[in-house]
């Protein structure tokens, strides 16, 4: 009996130890604590954007007939008043012929009313009926001139040429549709920007009539070389998608960029006396974001942040905390509300520094 009990204490005394051994190693555990840091920095934001010429139209025939003549091959540049398609005009230029004639006789026709009239002879009303046939006549003619010279399409202004929709010896009806053109000279990006950005934009809009500066990342994810320019905002929200477009013009000298491309179009923001904390500080519940806040008592306290803008491994908080703040740094699984902690402080700019991406 002795000895059992014997076994039993040793057993009560080893378990004792171990459990005081457990609780001094947890009492010595150091976390680590920084503060948010104030400063002046810059974020980026992407928005899908649509690439269009500054201007792109479609080539129609405005009459009908046989195409007789193509002076030009797809995806050429054309100049302005080049000529580009031909199209049979022999019926156009008969009807040219027949109005040319009329309006000969009815000019005929007036000279020899108009000197009766002098004589008396005829009335001033049958002069005017004469002189109104001869104007008509007259404007026949240019409205058969006109049809004419539908007939030979010229370039409206300088451009690059899309694929035919025609070929030689089409019989086109009057409206059909050639080919287009665009002017690839400057491009117009647009983007769509939700309205809270909307509002941030314009609230800390640069002053004076200078408009925003942004850059295009193309498709090959390689940023365009030249800087566009925001001159142009919609005038009403989608209130479907609570978004607002923005037009940005970017020149186009090398003719890299073609009507119909998409990419990206890349807004650095200017941030004044943010609040930036690692993203490994915080912790999320149902959506929601929090933080762990080491009172003066060293007792942890959880606090909800609101997130005004992302970074690789930083948020910018816009809500929830000031530059004077402890937070939890590290081992946020190891600890509770209430808790209370010993650690050690780290500067928050050495805490940001040695982060793989930082805010400069």
């Amino acid at each position: 009996m002795k000895r059992i009990l014997l076994i039993i204490g040793v057993i009560v005394t080893l378990c004792y130890t171990s459990c005081k051994t457990e609780k001094e190693k947890e009492e010595k555990v150091e976390f680590l604590v920084t503060n948010p840091l104030k400063k002046d920095t810059t974020i980026i934001r992407e928005y899908v954007c649509q690439i269009r010429a500054i201007q792109h139209i479609e080539l129609r025939a405005l009459v009908g007939g046989y195409l007789q003549e193509i002076f030009v091959d797809e995806g050429k540049y054309i100049d302005k008043g080049q000529r580009m398609f031909q199209i049979l005009p022999i019926q156009y230029q008969a009807e040219l012929n027949k109005a040319q004639a009329e309006a000969n006789y009815a000019e005929i026709e007036y000279q020899n009313t108009k000197s009766l009239a002098d004589s008396n002879i005829v009335s001033k009303n049958e002069l005017a009926l004469a002189k109104a046939k001869f104007e008509k006549a007259k404007a026949e003619v240019a409205y058969a001139q006109t049809r004419m010279t539908f007939t030979d399409i010229k370039a409206p202004f300088s451009g690059l040429m899309d694929r035919f929709h025609v070929r030689l010896g089409s019989l086109l009806a009057e409206g059909d549709l050639l080919t287009t053109l665009s002017d690839n000279s400057e491009m117009w990006v647009y983007f769509n920007v939700p309205e809270a950005e909307y509002l941030d934009y314009k609230s800390n809009g640069q002053k004076g009539d200078k408009p925003m500066e942004v850059r295009l990342k193309m498709a090959n994810h390689k940023l365009f070389k030249y800087p566009g320019y925001v001159k142009t905002i919609e005038a009403d929200f989608n209130n479907e998608t609570g978004n607002i477009a923005f037009r940005a013009t970017f020149p186009n000298p090398d003719k890299l960029l073609r009507h119909g491309e998409t990419g990206n179009v890349v807004v650095t923001i200017p941030l004044k006396d943010a609040i930036i904390i690692p993203q490994k500080a915080t912790y999320e519940v149902l959506d929601q974001k929090f933080v762990f806040v080491v009172d003066k008592n060293n007792v942890l306290k959880t606090r909800r942040i609101t997130v005004g803008a992302e970074m690789p491994d930083l948020y910018v908080i816009s809500k929830g905390l000031d530059e004077h703040d402890k937070i939890l740094l590290e081992g946020l699984r190891l600890v509770d509300e209430n808790d209370t902690i010993s650690y050690k402080y780290q500067d928050p700019k050495n805490v940001i520094t040695h982060l793989v991406l930082h805010a400069e």
